[in-house]
């Protein structure tokens, strides 16, 4: 048996996950993530990425030999019901997280479910909007926001539950290079375990210390993000393109 460690935040072994269909998402994929990391996952399109983060907040239900996520096992239904206290997800679009009328009903959405006191929730919504930059926008109506406003309340939802681990699915997608910029000045403020999937590799090297590459439901590499993501023959092995940054420094 494999020992759960307190260091680490998120550990994974053999880990296969496949739709009803038949089709294939995840091949035993195994590995580790230190309490406090940030982490890119990248890979071509149908790769997993996001099939992974769907098993990881407990949305999916994989196969595994271990799996602990926030110090849960996701594959215990007790203990997938306490998930969201543990792991926030952001997803791709936006518009599939939103759906309040208000900005502060959003925010306050999970808090609310958890049962907690209304000064409590009020506290959260107020110290989660403070962290992503919206402070008085409570009122404001999500839908009529710009894409990065829509982002970070979104992100906002997330943090009001406090999670150790956020999981972020494309988080630059639809943003205008202002909005980026913020974005990822906003990611070094956060602190906690971070996972982000991204095809905007600039973003996961200015964000990450370390890479995680997926293709066909497989990890296909896993090290320092600037050795990973410099190896032109492995990247264009996988569909990507090593980061024009690095292009210099690729490895032939």
């Amino acid at each position: 048996m494999i020992a759960v460690s307190a260091d680490l935040a998120i550990q994974v072994r053999d880990l296969t996950f496949a739709y009803p269909d038949g089709a294939s998402a995840l091949v035993g994929v195994s590995f580790d993530v230190l309490a406090g990391e940030s982490v890119g996952l990248v890979g071509p399109n149908g790769a997993g990425k996001t099939s992974l983060f769907l098993c990881l907040a407990g949305v999916l239900k994989p196969r595994t030999t271990l799996f602990q996520v926030g110090g849960l096992d996701p594959r215990d239904p007790a203990q997938r019901r306490r998930l969201p206290t543990q792991v926030g997800i952001v997803f791709q679009n936006s518009d599939d997280q939103i759906f309040s009328a208000t900005v502060f009903d959003d925010v306050a959405f999970g808090p609310l479910n958890l049962e907690l006191p209304a000064d409590e929730v009020r506290k959260r919504v107020a110290e989660a909007l403070e962290r992503v930059g919206l402070t008085g926008m409570e009122q404001r109506v999500p839908f009529h926001l710009s894409g990065g406003e829509k982002r970070r309340v979104a992100l906002a939802g997330v943090l009001a539950m406090r999670p150790s681990i956020l999981l972020l699915d494309e988080p630059s997608m639809y943003l205008d290079p202002r909005g980026r910029r913020e974005l990822i000045q906003l990611l070094h403020t956060l602190g906690g375990t971070r996972m982000i999937a991204s095809h905007d590799l600039e973003l996961i090297l200015q964000t990450c210390d370390r890479v995680l590459l997926l293709d066909r439901g497989q990890l296909m590499a896993d090290g320092p993000a600037r050795t990973v993501l410099a190896d032109a023959t492995l990247m264009e092995a996988h569909g990507l393109e090593v980061p024009y940054s690095l292009r210099g420094n690729s490895i032939a």
